[in-house]
């Protein structure tokens, strides 16, 4: 499990005077960053293979307030990648000092080819790297399936 320690600033709180959602996403994806970068995927390196990350859904779940000036501890653990790399799936948990899970998100996401804009597997290296991630207890292997789990699809607006 990877963890990355945060202060919940004023610009992190709602009107509620708690910890805004968007400030969650935030902090999840400077988590995710620094987690790539960890484990080799730095924005250098993954530029030079000319592909970026990509959200697919980030399914969170609220249990605890948290105010300004609190100390909150971002975890993340990999539950899923695919054969070639491509999509990815992680878990993210939130927690005070105490210990105490303030959120939990499933998070999805793949690779893209910054000229193509499509989705595109790892290149070898960071493939390898990638099969040396930390994985969760729930950890599998993704297929194309799992990226429809949900039965979303786009709607076109009626006018």
């Amino acid at each position: 499990m990877y963890k990355k320690q945060f202060e919940i600033r004023w610009s992190d709180v709602d009107a509620n005077a708690h910890l805004a959602n968007s400030a969650y996403t935030n902090f999840m994806s400077h988590t995710r960053m620094a987690f790539f970068a960890e484990y080799g995927f730095s924005m250098p390196e993954i530029k030079k293979h000319n592909i970026g990350p990509v959200v697919f859904y980030e399914h969170m779940y609220y249990f605890k307030e948290s105010f300004l000036g609190a100390p909150i501890t971002v975890t993340i653990e990999v539950s899923g990648i695919s054969e070639d790399g491509m999509l990815f799936m992680f878990e993210h948990n939130f927690y005070d000092t105490e210990g105490n899970n303030l959120a939990h998100c499933e998070m999805q996401g793949g690779w893209i080819d910054l000229k193509a804009r499509k989705l595109t597997g790892l290149p070898e290296f960071l493939l390898e790297l990638a099969h040396k991630f930390p994985k969760s207890e729930s950890f599998k292997v993704l297929t194309k399936e799992d990226t429809r789990k949900h039965g979303v699809r786009p709607k076109p607006l009626e006018v």
